[in-house]
């Protein structure tokens, strides 16, 4: 490994509900992206481990604790690192329960303040849930909110009412719904649309939101304000994580 920090390529490994996301990194380029589903983890990180010569990994999860991602690194000698709550971070963490605030969450407020460093954030990340994250121009995680994502909320009113109909989230959004379909749709992510317009409300003027996750694309074309959206928003802040041990490790060989 020592011979080859200096010129092999990082892995940033987010775990989210739905899928496995990994990031091959060479300096500060993403070379590749796979999005694994559950059942193919495995096969595709293996696949993975053999296209690249990596040096070094960093995972977050929010569903396991990686000990099988673990078990697939080793096989392919390479270290893996995993963001917890005792990772040293730039950022500090102002949160009752710190222990029960997603890594997830952490790794996304890391990689909007690498992007904008200084300024007033509010991070939205639009998944399966979304969390909508307030961090203060020096640092200051102040704490969020958790509110279930659109296809949550479709599939919700479709299974806990009589005759409310499955919808497809491809389709019309109209600002009024003409039709049942089109009002649930837009009832959905115009619902988002108002909450990532209220929280906007709460920061001073110059903050920067900043969007990530899987609805990103279908929430951002109705915001009426500017925004940064940022699909590698979390392995951003893990490949930050990472730059800095792999960093330490580097200066000590040279040394």
């Amino acid at each position: 490994m020592s011979k080859h920090l200096l010129t092999g390529n990082l892995l940033t490994l987010d775990r989210g509900n739905s899928a496995l996301k990994a990031d091959v990194w060479k300096d500060d380029t993403i070379v590749e992206t796979v999005v694994m589903p559950p059942a193919c983890i495995r096969r595709q990180l293996k696949a993975l481990t053999n296209r690249h010569e990596l040096v070094g990994a960093m995972y977050c999860s929010v569903t396991d604790n990686g000990d099988y991602v673990r078990e697939i690194l080793d096989e392919a000698d390479v270290p893996l690192h995993i963001l917890t709550h005792e990772t040293p971070v730039p950022l500090e963490i102002e949160y009752g329960s710190k222990g029960t605030l997603g890594v997830d969450r952490i790794a996304g407020c890391l990689g909007a303040i690498s992007l904008f460093p200084n300024r007033e954030l509010l991070v939205v990340d639009l998944g399966t849930a979304i969390t909508y994250d307030r961090v203060t121009a020096s640092g200051r995680f102040l704490g969020g909110n958790i509110a279930p994502g659109v296809s949550l909320r479709l599939k919700a009113l479709n299974a806990f009412t009589a005759r409310l109909p499955k919808v497809e989230l491809d389709g019309d959004v109209p600002e009024w719904g003409y039709d049942t379909p089109t009002a649930l749709r837009a009832g959905a992510i115009k619902g988002i649309v108002g909450e990532v317009s209220y929280y906007r409300s709460l920061l001073p003027r110059g903050a920067k939101v900043v969007l990530t996750g899987g609805s990103a694309p279908r929430i951002a074309p109705h915001l009426k304000f500017s925004y940064v959206m940022e699909p590698h928003l979390v392995t951003i802040g893990l490949k930050t994580c990472l730059d800095s041990i792999v960093e330490n490790l580097t200066t000590v060989i040279v040394q």
